[in-house]
């Protein structure tokens, strides 16, 4: 599409992103300040009950006898499968995790900063099902894994390509790893994730990273992330931490996230699943550096409640949400990059309820300092399903967030006071020197919202923001072009990827 016949809305955003403000960074810098929820001594109080845990009741570490080497040499006490930790043991092995590391993408203006006061949004991540308006609720499928990276990469409000946005439920188990890496080669430009399955399919992603950046590079800088996750409570699973010292052993940032269901896998207070959540993340962060000390590693987490008289999950929910806050403080404590909350919703579709939950758990991460923000959009139906309208509703908000985190600038320019004496008492700036100069930039321009009267609404057909949406979806996939990628670097990464599965009859769980 030529300058000429883009939107005044569309030209805006691209004259935000020429000036780094606004979309269309490749991050986030943010301007204003966490939000601090709990006294030192309170925080002091949390970090007390979570050194009992460690050192008291201890972490099982199944199907691991490495980790198991690795924690015995380490000082740490260990019956079995159990290991039990003194009081300061974890945050000592953690001080050689960096605060703050650059994940690379294979274009380099796309690359990420992750930690400090840097914010990256990255998509939903894991559903087995995806929907829309027009064919409902499904089995999400290659083609619509590769609709979702699609329709991140032509967003200006995306930093990170993410990972598995939903499970392509047609590609065999121990292969879909091989075509959702390339997926997100082919067709983004910007960082992204690899396999958690297993730790052959994550050294497979990190091969194929190799091919696409140096073997030499990747040894010295991180390139792709893995999402693994504690099988709460107090348990870290063979899988997982192979996966874990996989990631770390290739220089390779491991996500370090406990799933914590209050009142089934952790307690129903608050405080308990906070100090819960602070021992199995700590002790995965450690592993990695047991592993390769100086491995980047971010401490995630993911708070949730459950409705007590059914036992369903429930996402979106207050408790979690100021929950988030707590670990946000006991994250800078550690001094380690943050993965928290989350776009979440239980809403079974892309309605008012879906963008309640959502907003007030991803403000969550937004005030307690978030710096990798995974499930900013598309999280539908408790992360069951991939929804592609609520996956622009969502990206609208990002959008709205950019400018948010951005805080007020204070300056004589954006002061003003030259423009109240052009315009004097009781009259207007529409055409002021002032306005004329900033009117391009001044405010946030929505994709989706309807701000025309109630006629104009009514006469063009009064359409919702779900209907919106879906319009907007499919006019993305239909003008999408990929990236351009070095036919030499595709050929490579396709035959890695034919072998591999060459290599191997489909398995299908």
């Amino acid at each position: 599409m030529s300058e000429a016949k883009r939107s005044g809305r569309q030209a805006r955003q691209i004259e935000r992103a020429k000036k780094g403000g606004g979309m269309g960074r490749p991050y986030i810098v943010r301007n204003i300040p966490n939000y601090d929820v709990l006294s030192e001594e309170n925080l002091q109080k949390v970090e007390r009950a979570a050194d009992r845990i460690l050192a008291e009741t201890g972490i099982e570490f199944r199907d691991d006898a490495e980790a198991l080497r690795l924690w015995k040499a380490a000082g740490a006490k260990v019956d079995g499968l159990l290991v039990k930790f003194e009081p300061g043991m974890l945050r000592e092995v953690l001080k050689s995790a960096p605060s703050e590391f650059t994940q690379h993408a294979r274009n380099p203006a796309n690359s990420v900063r992750i930690g400090g006061k840097n914010v990256v949004f990255a998509p939903a991540y894991g559903s087995p099902f995806v929907m829309d308006l027009d064919r409902g609720r499904r089995f999400g499928t290659l083609e619509d894994f590769r609709n979702f990276i699609m329709l991140a990469q032509s967003s200006p409000n995306f930093h990170h390509s993410g990972g598995t946005i939903c499970e392509p439920t047609d590609i065999a188990v121990n292969k879909r790893h091989l075509d959702m890496v390339m997926s997100h080669i082919e067709l983004s430009d910007r960082c992204y994730m690899g396999s958690v399955t297993a730790e052959s399919r994550a050294e497979d992603n990190i091969e194929m990273s190799r091919i696409v950046f140096g073997r030499d590079f990747v040894d010295e800088n991180c390139v792709i992330l893995g999402n693994v996750n504690v099988n709460s409570p107090l348990v870290w699973d063979g899988t997982m931490t192979n996966v874990l010292r996989a990631y770390a052993r290739a220089n390779q940032a491991a996500v370090v996230v406990p799933f914590i269901l209050g009142g089934a896998m952790g307690p129903v207070t608050n405080a308990g699943g906070i100090a819960q959540s602070l021992a199995e993340t700590m002790a995965g962060c450690a592993l990695t550096q047991l592993e390769r000390k100086g491995a980047p590693v971010i401490f995630g987490n993911f708070l949730s409640s459950m409705s007590l008289r059914s036992g369903s999950p429930t996402f979106g929910t207050p408790e979690p949400a100021i929950g988030s806050m707590v670990i946000g403080q006991l994250a800078r404590r550690l001094n380690l990059p943050l993965r928290c909350s989350g776009n979440f919703t239980t809403s079974k579709l892309p309605d008012a309820q879906a963008m309640m939950e959502g907003t007030m758990s991803m403000l969550a991460a937004i005030h307690c300092g978030a710096n990798f923000i995974l499930h900013s959009a598309g999280f539908l139906d408790g992360l069951l399903s991939m929804s592609y309208e609520k996956f622009m509703l969502d990206a609208d908000l990002c959008g709205a967030l950019h400018s948010y985190l951005d805080g007020v600038v204070i300056n004589d320019d954006q002061l003003a006071v030259e423009a109240f004496a052009e315009v004097g008492p009781g009259n207007h700036f529409f055409g002021c020197s002032h306005t004329m100069a900033h009117y391009e930039t001044a405010f946030w321009d929505s994709d989706l919202s309807d701000n025309e009267p109630f006629e104009k609404w009514e006469a063009a057909g009064s359409s919702d923001a779900a209907s919106r949406a879906n319009a907007l979806w499919k006019r993305r996939l239909a003008e999408f072009e990929a990236p351009a990628l070095d036919a030499g670097l595709r050929d490579g990464l396709r035959d890695f990827v034919e072998a591999k599965k060459r290599s191997m009859a489909d398995a299908w769980y």
